[in-house]
């Protein structure tokens, strides 16, 4: 399992790469050293609160939306852990019902 750095790298790469960026214009963009953007990426460190603002600006996304992993994750260990949370938990079961009849 990975841990927030190292997703929050990889969703920072994919952004980045949508966009046809390279590593060096990305820095120039957001005001940080090509190598900061490296040590992101490669989940070696976070970025400080304003870079976070400034990568969400550049890849046009609200600052939280940099944290949405979901979609990382194969789609069994989705399962699996949501499975697993529903059996420990009835009123979890009765929420997610409740979202299924809303959005079919």
């Amino acid at each position: 399992m990975r841990n927030i750095k190292q997703l929050l790298g990889l969703k920072v790469k994919e952004l980045r790469k949508s966009r046809n960026l390279t590593q060096e214009q990305l820095a120039e963009r957001v005001g940080i050293g090509t190598a900061n953007i490296s040590y992101i990426e490669n989940g070696k460190f976070l970025p400080s609160v304003e870079t976070l603002v400034k990568l969400s600006e550049i890849f046009e996304v609200y600052p939280y939306q940099l944290y949405m992993f979901e979609h990382l994750k194969p789609i069994e260990e989705l399962k699996n852990e949501l499975f697993a949370a529903m059996d420990r938990d009835d009123d979890l079961v009765r929420l997610m019902y409740r979202i299924f009849q809303g959005i079919r």
